[in-house]
């Protein structure tokens, strides 16, 4: 049996307490950091393989089906903001399209080719990535489209909650978080969910820092799409600059970014 379908370690949950119920989600939630930690050395190997491909311009697909497809959505509908970049360049596909992020579309997680029709709207080119994220890795809308792009010369990886899945199988980049059985017996949003999420988080940020998206610590090409962000960049600003608040805010209003900003404060006394 995969360990994602494993009986919970916690039994009689409809008689236990609120406390129980939160104290049990939690005592397993604690379990996938380390889960995450073990692939480490997988999910670098990926993220080096990903990165020279990505400055020549190859884009970064991802693939999945119910919750694994709208993490997938999620983790590339933040790249835009968060460091500045188009949003062709992280691409989240979820099978049964744009409307089972919502609601469920019955059966679309079972094609073998769905996926690769979805990903060929793409024009997908040579360079391009995909990414299949599964946490059961028996999804056939996420094998098949891994094993499509393999044929097309892409560079494929996988996350998965499964030690051997067959999704593991065929992705040239196996990362199996194995986070044992979920509280909830076979409610894979839970804790799978969790793992996937963080390595999704690991996926992007690290690439767009080797990207050059990240100066110190900071999101200097963040979008400035409402005040708190807009307050956020004129700290940034003044910071950098060791100049007041309303001056920083003024360059940044101006010119759109903190990077911007700030190189064009130094352009111009120099």
């Amino acid at each position: 049996m995969r360990t994602t379908e494993q009986d919970s370690l916690h039994s009689n949950l409809e008689h236990k307490s609120v406390s129980d119920l939160v104290h049990g989600i939690n005592s397993e939630d604690q379990k996938v950091a380390h889960a995450v930690g073990e692939q480490i050395p997988s999910i670098t190997a990926f993220i080096e393989a990903l990165v020279p491909r990505m400055e020549q311009g190859g884009r970064l697909f991802y693939i999945g089906a119910g919750t694994s497809g709208r993490l997938g959505i999620l983790d590339a509908s933040e790249c835009p903001p968060t460091f500045g970049v188009s949003h062709d360049m992280v691409i989240g596909l979820i099978a049964g399209g744009d409307s089972a992020i919502r609601k469920a579309v019955e059966n679309a997680e079972d094609s073998t080719t769905g996926a690769w029709e979805d990903l060929k709207q793409y024009n997908i080119q040579p360079l391009d990535t995909v990414v299949g994220i599964a946490a059961s890795g028996t999804t056939p809308y996420v094998i098949g489209g891994i094993e499509a792009a393999n044929k097309h010369g892409l560079l494929t990886g996988c996350i998965t909650c499964n030690a051997g899945s067959p999704v593991g199988k065929v992705a040239q980049h196996e990362i199996a978080v194995v986070v044992g059985p979920e509280f909830l017996t076979g409610s894979t949003r839970m804790k799978s969910g969790t793992a996937q999420k963080m390595v999704l988080n690991m996926i992007t940020t690290a690439t767009m820092i080797k990207l050059g998206r990240v100066k110190g610590n900071k999101m200097v090409d963040m979008q400035l799409s409402n005040d708190k962000l807009v307050d956020r960049g004129t700290r940034m600003v003044a910071e950098e600059l060791d100049i007041e608040n309303e001056l920083a805010q003024e360059l940044l209003l101006k010119h759109g970014s903190v990077r911007a900003a700030v190189d064009s404060y130094n352009n111009e006394r120099k």
